[in-house]
């Protein structure tokens, strides 16, 4: 390879260096935490190199050293006591030079604290700030604590809040900073080279599957009338088909008496392993045996007809659970059942 220096090498490149000079034994533990793709495109770099100069080796090594020591101080206190750290340890400029390189490679999200401060302490944290901000902190945090700040809210001010989390698409780096600065005074800013991207449906569906239903209930009943066709695309993200394996065997025998068996044979096309014995297990010998056949027959089917048919599977188990008669279990809430 040509005689350059680490900075002029990819991340893909510096990998290969790295793996190179750890030896064979090491770097085959190292690869069996990689995903395949991954391995793949690092060992093809490994083959294509023929000489790595021994200073270009030693300042790979040595920044995989420095990336390493800064997640560490990252993952004890955060950013502002790593880059306080690596200051006294490195100097000021290259610091600074090894956060921005982990902010990137590692993805270190914005309001760190908030994430490790209990849910309480951010309800408290967060009454009075406008919608927006609110919406924007619960972005970022983990669905279990978001969901447990979000039931802490007024009811007026659930509604909307998940809306703006549902609708929110990407936030400036300048953004982010100036909501830290106030909020976070124990963050720095984090200096991020694009365009940070949180919230979305798919975000507010991890929430809501948290929340209590009393809570679930009364923002989805309010979307509706804001907006009913985002409402409806929420609700279709609350329950997937393959979430029947959280339900008990009771509620899956309710189920089946409630579904086309057409449609059931079709949803069961796509569907997993443990899915499918679910409702087997659920079934007479005599009928699981007729729904096997019946996929057998079916041959081959569009995806699209597996989703549908599975979606009409999911209204059904969304109404059951609507009119009391299944109980779902949702992430955070024990089910009380008298």
């Amino acid at each position: 390879m040509p005689r350059r220096r680490r900075e002029g090498l990819t991340g893909k490149e510096k990998a290969a260096v790295l793996l190179i000079a750890l030896g064979p034994e090491t770097s085959a533990k190292v690869l069996k935490h990689l995903k395949e793709e991954e391995i793949e495109q690092i060992t093809l770099e490994v083959a294509s190199m023929r000489k790595i100069p021994p200073q270009l080796k030693d300042e790979v090594i040595r920044e995989f050293q420095d990336m390493l020591i800064a997640r560490e101080f990252v993952g004890k206190g955060g950013i502002d006591y790593a880059r306080t750290m690596l200051e006294k340890a490195l100097g000021k400029d290259r610091a600074e030079n090894i956060l921005g390189k982990l902010t990137a490679s590692l993805q270190v999200r914005p309001f760190e604290s908030v994430r490790r401060a209990d849910p309480s302490q951010v309800l408290n944290f967060l009454q009075g700030e406008h919608p927006q901000t609110i919406a924007l902190v619960l972005a970022y945090m983990n669905p279990d604590q978001a969901a447990a700040v979000l039931s802490g809210l007024p009811p007026e001010l659930q509604v909307d809040v998940a809306r703006r989390l549902a609708t929110m698409d990407r936030t400036s780096p300048e953004t982010l900073r100036d909501v830290e600065r106030v909020l976070e005074k124990k963050l720095s800013s984090v200096a991020l080279r694009d365009f940070a991207q949180a919230g979305g449906i798919d975000a507010v569906v991890e929430v809501l599957n948290s929340v209590d239903r009393t809570t679930e209930k009364n923002i989805l009943d309010s979307l509706e009338e804001q907006d009913p066709e985002l409402a409806d695309e929420i609700r279709k993200r609350l329950f997937v088909f393959e979430d029947v394996v959280k339900l008990d065997d009771r509620s899956v025998q309710r189920v089946l008496r409630e579904v086309d068996m057409k449609d059931l044979a079709l949803a069961l096309k796509g569907a997993s392993e443990d899915v499918k014995d679910k409702f087997f297990h659920n079934m007479s010998k005599r009928a699981a045996a007729m729904l096997k056949e019946d996929m057998e027959f079916m041959g081959p089917v569009r995806v699209k007809d597996v989703e549908e048919a599975q979606q009409k599977i999911v209204n059904v188990i969304r109404q059951l659970e609507e009119s009391g008669e299944i109980i779902v279990s949702r992430g955070g809430e024990e089910e009380i059942i008298v």
